[in-house]
């Protein structure tokens, strides 16, 4: 799994999510197009990405992935 490709292709919808002005929905709502549109190895993927410590996740992705990592 490129695991830079699903970091540009998480930081897109990040970027979609990120004109909300609840930051906790745009969290929230990332998360939840994760877990519903991408598959399973994708989602695993992302987030063993997202516990190192450098990444290429922009910081509104990163979040939503600490915060609703659980449900992925």
């Amino acid at each position: 799994m490129d695991t830079e490709n699903l970091a540009n292709m998480a930081n897109r919808i990040g970027q979609f999510f990120e004109s909300l002005p609840d930051r906790e929905e745009a969290l929230d709502n990332i998360a939840t197009h994760i877990r519903l549109y991408w598959e399973p190895r994708m989602r695993r993927a992302i987030l063993e990405h997202a516990q190192q410590e450098t990444t290429s996740l922009s910081p509104i992705v990163a979040d939503a992935l600490r915060t609703h990592g659980h449900r992925l």
